[in-house]
């Protein structure tokens, strides 16, 4: 580059890092052997010397998600807010590919890596992500788990969660408060923490007062297709339920759909109440009274912990920050006929 341009090292270096002036000629001869020779760079060098792009990035399995492109959006904001870029990458569920992206970020030097999205708990699965948060922190970086269970209180991380428990527990109280007992709850994935905290959060309502959920609770899927094929099922054994809490907004969509082809109506006949109060919620008919998950707010508080840690202001990393949900009230939810 300095051969090209016909000046020294030092005025390439003083061009390229902008910090120091230089003559517009000097400045000229540059920028043109730049464009003659196509010259991009090295973001890992500069990075080396204190003036790379400062990045955070958030791994989601898919971007398709509502959920997880709400989450990637707050970060994106977040991270922008705090002078840094964002990255979204996606796993498709293969921890190979996840090991791949973290070593591929460790190297490059990001700020943070937000790991997002429920979990099978396993031995191996805490293993794998200790040993993630251990390579980030070695280099100054820092793994938040979004959405996830707490590591070990040694292992270098943050958590940010939020009330999914709770979340369940709620839909279901609310559902009975309007004299509903024969409940079922549809949709999740047995094993996965997300759909065991809301199937915990259901049984819990159902438990308190005394109504049984022995052979109310139908899992295969998280997808619209299962809450329509499991409602259908049921419903061809003889309906046995007035009300039905969904695992999220899709399968509260197929079950809609299933009523209405058993020729039911909702809420006036089977009263429904969804997860996650995504986009769909708000258009589907009825309005699908739905859980509210502050998905936007925990990408942006992942993004802000993560700073605080760098600059030193978080007193206890071990605390898991959780941000509450609530139920919105649309039309699909009423008291049973008589």
């Amino acid at each position: 580059m300095a051969a090209k341009s016909g000046v020294s090292v030092a005025t390439v270096s003083r061009v390229l890092a902008g910090n120091y002036p230089t003559s517009e000629d000097a400045k000229k001869k540059v920028l043109a052997a730049i464009d003659e020779l196509n010259y991009v760079m090295n973001a890992h060098a500069r990075g080396l010397a204190g003036q790379g792009t400062r990045t955070i990035a958030i791994l989601v399995e898919q971007v398709t998600s509502p959920f997880y492109a709400a989450v990637a959006q707050g970060v994106e904001e977040q991270a922008a807010a705090g002078g840094r870029l964002c990255l979204i990458c996606t796993t498709h569920g293969d921890p190979a590919q996840e090991l791949a992206l973290v070593n591929m970020l460790r190297d490059q030097g990001t700020d943070a890596v937000i790991i997002v999205g429920g979990i099978t708990p396993s031995r191996e699965y805490e293993i794998r992500m200790a040993r993630y948060a251990e390579s980030l922190n070695a280099v100054g970086s820092v793994l938040v788990l979004c959405g996830r269970p707490r590591l070990d209180a040694d292992v270098p991380h943050l958590v940010v969660a939020y009330e999914n428990e709770e979340g369940a527990y709620a839909a279901t109280n609310y559902i009975l408060s309007k004299g509903h007992e024969d409940v079922i709850f549809v949709g999740g994935v047995e094993g996965i923490s997300t759909t065991d905290d809301r199937v915990r959060g259901f049984r819990r309502a159902m438990q308190e007062r005394g109504l049984p959920t022995e052979g109310r609770v139908l899992l295969g899927s998280h997808r619209e297709a299962f809450g329509r094929t499991a409602v259908q099922e049921r419903l061809a054994r003889g309906r046995d339920f007035t009300a039905i809490v969904a695992y999220n907004d899709h399968i509260a969509a197929g079950a809609l759909l299933a009523v209405r082809q058993a020729g039911l109506r909702v809420p006036e006949d089977v009263s429904v109440i969804g997860y996650d109060d995504s986009l769909l919620a708000s258009n589907l008919t009825p309005a699908l009274t739905s859980v509210a998950v502050p998905a936007q707010e925990l990408g942006r508080t992942a993004v802000r912990r993560a700073l605080e840690h760098q600059d030193g202001d978080v007193r206890d990393p071990s605390q898991v920050v959780t941000l509450a949900t609530h139920v919105v009230v649309r039309d699909s939810v009423a008291r049973p006929r008589a």
